[in-house]
């Protein structure tokens, strides 16, 4: 699983929340989930996955929130986001970028009955990979009821018709059990093993050719 434009690894050490995240974290809690509405990329049954904005306040609130979820720090990694500050500077230096310098990127996952926010999933390009990577990241209340394998489904349907990616990977730390069925639930096979960088973990590489 990968998310942002640095690799998500298990740091050597558990991520630690700076003082005083917790306040600021539950001060975001009341815009976090709210509806926002954005370029529509992709629909699947119950979900719409839109491109995120600085122009949403929504939207940094919502990104302030997942980043310091323990479940994010201890599957994904600490991506230093220690306020809305951060938050903002995230989703301008990673999503947005790539947007533009790819035509892809990481998408806001919204339900569609209710608008609320619960994930992002999308396609990462990253410098330590020849492929493009999905990523993905739910909510804790909104796990365990198939809208990863959903936001997923939809990314790759995208992945195929519009940008003519053939290929796609993935990467997971090897402990999450999780995130290795939503990827064999999306058709993804186990490839290798790999590292992004020297000394760091090892991580399952999975893959999926798109027909055409």
């Amino acid at each position: 699983m990968a998310l942002g434009q640095r690799p998500f690894r298990r740091s050597g050490q558990r991520a630690r929340r700076s003082a005083g995240a917790n306040g600021r974290r539950a001060a975001s809690r009341s815009q976090a989930g709210r509806l926002s509405v954005g370029k529509v990329v992709v629909e699947s049954d119950r979900l719409s996955l839109q491109e995120l904005s600085t122009e949403d306040a929504g939207d940094i609130a919502f990104i302030y929130r997942l980043l310091n979820e323990p479940s994010f720090l201890e599957n994904i990694g600490d991506r230093g986001v220690r306020s809305l500050e951060d938050a903002h500077g995230y989703l301008s230096k990673g999503p947005m970028a790539s947007y533009l310098s790819n035509g892809f990127g990481l998408y806001r996952v919204q339900l569609k009955d209710s608008g609320e926010v619960i994930g992002l999933c999308g396609l990462v390009k990253r410098a330590t990979l020849s492929d493009v990577d999905l990523g993905y990241a739910l909510l804790p209340e909104f796990c365990g009821r198939g809208y990863a394998a959903e936001a997923a489904a939809a990314v790759m349907a995208d992945a195929r018709a519009r940008l003519r990616i053939d290929r796609i990977v993935a990467i997971t730390d090897p402990r999450n059990a999780g995130s290795i069925r939503v990827l064999e639930k999306t058709g993804f096979r186990f490839e290798k093993m790999v590292q992004l960088t020297p000394g760091d973990i090892e991580l399952k590489l999975f893959a999926s050719t798109l027909d055409r």
